[in-house]
């Protein structure tokens, strides 16, 4: 990765956002606790599966052997959203993972959400899902880890030529998370969110300000959503929309494989 600008590493701002690869890389550095953001579909899906006792381990999507690293750490692959949906097997699909039972270790490739994550990892960092099923729980985990630096982390989707396209549904994801963490933590920290994080705030203050629904509709209603919809896949839209449904914050931790629930602190 070339030298990236001081300017671009948002410096002084305890709450960082950035997007893809190449700004999570940017941004995350220095002990941050990196929060990746892929609503459709990785980080829903991550959510849901360790909800049922599996832990996740990321994989990036391009490697060839995902197989054999399946089979080398005891776990079950999942498939590609489309190739598994015939045969109702585990796959990058929320709705497949609903009724997931019996997988102790599942191994789960994603071109963006799934790629960021491992790549963070290998940085040391440690590295959290975040879906609009879990914001407010990993607001609360978060919380009393700020003094060390956030980066959240918009994964985004891609191109037909495979440069990075913003999503606005994990511009959302991402929003949900430092609104809930403001609301927790209160208005002060509000000013130690660099401005790309307050632009995610506003967007899903926004949205979330017209009502319980307007924000499943919008998600249907946006390129990503409307892709998946049209594709048959309404049901993984409609459960990436559920707000706030999870306790469990889902963490890979430095050093391990795979991301494991863990709990927010309580509330005092």
């Amino acid at each position: 990765m070339a030298e990236v600008l001081d300017a671009h590493r948002q410096g002084g701002h305890l709450l960082r956002l950035e997007w893809g690869l190449a700004g999570a890389l940017a941004v995350a550095g220095g002990g941050a606790t990196a929060v990746v953001v892929d609503v459709l579909s990785f980080t829903t899906s991550v959510s849901i599966a360790v909800e049922r006792g599996a832990a996740v381990l990321p994989y990036r999507w391009a490697d060839g052997d995902a197989a054999a690293y399946a089979e080398a750490q005891g776990a079950v692959l999942a498939g590609g959203r489309r190739a598994a949906l015939a045969a109702g097997a585990p796959s990058l699909s929320p709705a497949s993972l609903v009724g997931l039972t019996g997988v102790d270790r599942l191994v789960l490739p994603s071109p963006n959400g799934s790629t960021i994550a491992l790549s963070l990892a290998e940085t040391g960092s440690t590295v959290v899902a975040a879906a609009l099923r879990n914001a407010s729980a990993v607001a609360a985990w978060l919380a009393p880890r700020v003094g060390d630096g956030v980066a959240l982390l918009p994964a985004g989707e891609r191109w037909p030529d495979g440069s990075l396209r913003p999503a606005l549904e994990d511009l959302w994801g991402a929003g949900a998370v430092l609104s809930a963490l403001v609301r927790q933590a209160g208005p002060v920290l509000a000013d130690r969110i660099s401005p790309e994080g307050r632009a995610a705030v506003a967007a899903y203050d926004a949205v979330t300000a017209r009502g319980d629904r307007a924000l499943a509709e919008e998600l249907a209603a946006c390129a990503s959503g409307r892709e998946l919809v049209e594709a048959g896949f309404g049901a993984d839209v409609a459960l990436a929309a559920a707000r706030d449904v999870s306790p469990v914050v889902p963490v890979l931790r430095p050093g391990r494989s795979e991301f494991r629930a863990e709990a927010p602190p309580p509330v005092r």
